[in-house]
């Protein structure tokens, strides 16, 4: 993994501006915290931050051969092949590092060359022929890549904050952006500041002096199905098997995230059979108590710990959990470094509790394996299963999870309801369709085309950050594009023929899990029920509500809120009064910190 800046420029010698991209580049200094790198032409500087994972000694960026330059974030799954490929047609290599495959595939069929790629990636390629900078992003979004044009050419990084470095850009935020921060249906290309873009996911951005155009070079398309529900759990199955194995290659210690569930129990026991019987390290996120024990809610009906245990014996995986305490949720050190990570408004301890782990991770593993977006793929969350979400207009975890904001004022709240009516009409107008397909099977196509294309790189930006900000890369093997367009078409009777979720899933890997997981029904990520936490989440809220300078008033319903401070902690019906509270407070952090023009 790495961090990645740069600057493009044809009006200007950027070899006199060495300071400000030297600024842009270490702003990324937590993605990549064992190397810094620099390259510059007279108009472009591409920085570079590396973390070391595959040819430590020889994979170091920029890196440059003929007349192209690379710098480049993310893995290459595939690379041994184009490597094998490449050499058949004379090209030499002298690193073993994925980098250079990808600098030589460039140089052999030029942007094509993102047809070939499997894995996660985010990078930036400068043609001194042409004097063109190519954006390219993974397909599913794994990598996130941003970038904001200027007069006489690009700024661009691997978070905001290497943009927000130069003086060049102003943060702003309008309409649009504001919306965004209060939605978790995140619009594609859209990165909240005004005049910055995200490069879509699938998507080649090309820059030159007569401007920037965008090219898609990847998309979900509508596929007939013709595998009966054997032959597809089969197939389900080989996939997995070589996509973890590809997956595992590293050159530094690895573990998986385990939850109990069945999307990261599933990997871990791929993981133990490809690398060998007890070998495979685990960790899971707990929490203290101090109310008596777990308390099923509207969203989970068992705690995580005992799955996780089963699992890790079952496996024979040496296994550690993370405890965290509410201090160590609420600190604000943590709480702090959250929002830096992600230049955004933090999530509250969903997003505090992930770094935290992470953090914990990083003390013994560079490399983590994930379950995310499993639930996406194979539809895994209850709100597929509910008729009234299923039939209901609208972002369908909206209908599982509540409005994102409840305590916000209420005429921004009916704009913001509004805002993501048009954006999801927009998104159901993109959904692809095979001829003839109606019904239920029409209707669910399209609930899991919202989730692949909405909801997962809400999930993906989230876990990049966070893993980010302690320097650890974590690989999510259930977005890999072969498994998630094979499974966007199977028909939905396939994807529930036992009558359950995650049907695929569960009956490509039960043969290696034990019964008590898959029997489990469907539990998320897990969130702290420790009352003490939520009475500093309300802490926070009444602080704000007690400052007339606080930046978030202008956008607070103060009744609903003062009403929400009332009513008795619940642990049981926690959830959407805390997350809304959440919300508020990290906004008024966000604000607080960045201060952009409002406009």
């Amino acid at each position: 993994m790495c961090g990645i800046a740069g600057w493009v420029d044809y009006d200007r010698d950027l070899t006199l501006e060495r300071d400000t991209a030297l600024t842009m580049t270490r702003t990324m200094a937590l993605r990549g915290p064992d190397a810094e790198g620099l390259w510059i032409d007279p108009h472009v500087a591409l920085g570079h931050r590396r973390l070391a994972v595959i040819d430590i000694e020889g994979g170091a960026q920029p890196m440059s051969e003929g007349p192209a330059a690379l710098v480049y974030s993310g893995e290459t799954y595939n690379f041994r092949e184009l490597r094998r490929e490449l050499e058949s047609h004379g090209h030499r290599f002298r690193t073993r590092s994925d980098t250079e495959v990808v600098l030589q595939a460039y140089l052999r069929w030029g942007a094509d060359l993102v047809e070939r790629l499997n894995g996660m990636y985010a990078l930036a390629l400068w043609d001194r022929r042409t004097e063109e900078l190519l954006l390219v992003r993974d397909r599913m979004g794994i990598k996130p890549l941003y970038y904001a044009p200027t007069r006489h050419g690009v700024l661009f990084g691997s978070e905001p904050k290497a943009i927000l470095a130069n003086p060049l850009f102003t943060p702003r935020v309008r309409g649009d952006g504001l919306f965004e921060l209060l939605s978790t249906a995140k619009t594609p290309g859209h990165a909240v500041f005004d005049g910055m873009y995200e490069v879509e996911p699938g998507h080649v951005v090309r820059v030159s002096r007569d401007g920037v155009t965008d090219r898609r070079y990847w998309a979900l398309t509508a596929r007939e199905h013709t595998d009966d529900v054997p032959t597809t759990v089969r197939h389900v199955r080989e996939l997995l098997e070589d996509i973890v194995e590809r997956q595992l290659i590293s050159d530094v210690p690895l573990c998986t995230l385990l939850s109990g569930g069945l999307d990261s129990s599933a990997l871990t026991a791929l993981a133990d059979r490809a690398l060998g019987t007890g070998t495979v390290r685990t960790f899971a996120v707990d929490f203290t108590d101090e109310g008596g024990g777990f308390v099923p809610d509207a969203m989970r009906d068992t705690a995580d710990t005992p799955y996780v245990h089963d699992v890790a014996k079952h496996v024979g995986t040496h296994h550690t959990d993370v405890v965290l305490s509410s201090d160590n949720l609420t600190s604000p050190e943590a709480v702090e470094t959250v929002m830096r990570a992600r230049d955004l408004p933090g999530g509250g301890d969903m997003d505090t509790s992930l770094y935290l782990l992470f953090a914990e991770i990083r003390r013994h593993s560079t490399v983590a394996l994930s379950g995310e977006s499993a639930d996406e793929v194979f539809g895994g969350y209850r709100w597929f299963h509910d008729p009234a979400a299923v039939a209901a207009e609208g972002f369908p975890w909206r209908h599982g999870l509540g409005r994102e904001q409840d305590l916000i004022d209420r005429d921004l709240g009916r704009r913001t309801d509004a805002y993501l009516a048009a954006r999801y009409r927009q998104t159901i107008d993109e959904v692809p369709r095979l001829p003839g397909e109606s019904g239920l099977e029409r209707r669910m196509r399209e609930i899991c085309y919202l989730h692949l294309t909405r909801m997962v790189r809400f999930l993906l930006d989230r876990k990049d950050r966070m893993s980010m900000a302690v320097g650890l890369e974590v690989r999510v093997p259930f977005c890999d594009h072969r498994l998630v367009e094979y499974v966007f078409n199977t028909p939905w009777s396939h994807k529930t023929y036992d009558g359950r979720e995650k049907s695929l899933l569960r009956g490509a890997t039960a043969d290696l899990l034990p019964e008590s997981v898959v029997r489990r029904r469907k539990s998320p990520y897990p969130a702290t029920q420790n009352p003490s936490y939520e009475r500093a989440v309300r802490d926070r809220l009444s602080g704000i509500l007690a400052d007339p300078n606080a930046p978030v008033r202008p956008y607070v319903d103060e009744d609903a809120a003062r009403t929400a401070l009332r009513r008795p902690i619940g642990r049981a019906s926690l959830q959407q009064d805390r997350m809304a509270m959440e919300r508020i407070v990290a906004l008024n952090d966000w604000l607080t910190a960045y201060r952009p023009e409002l406009v």
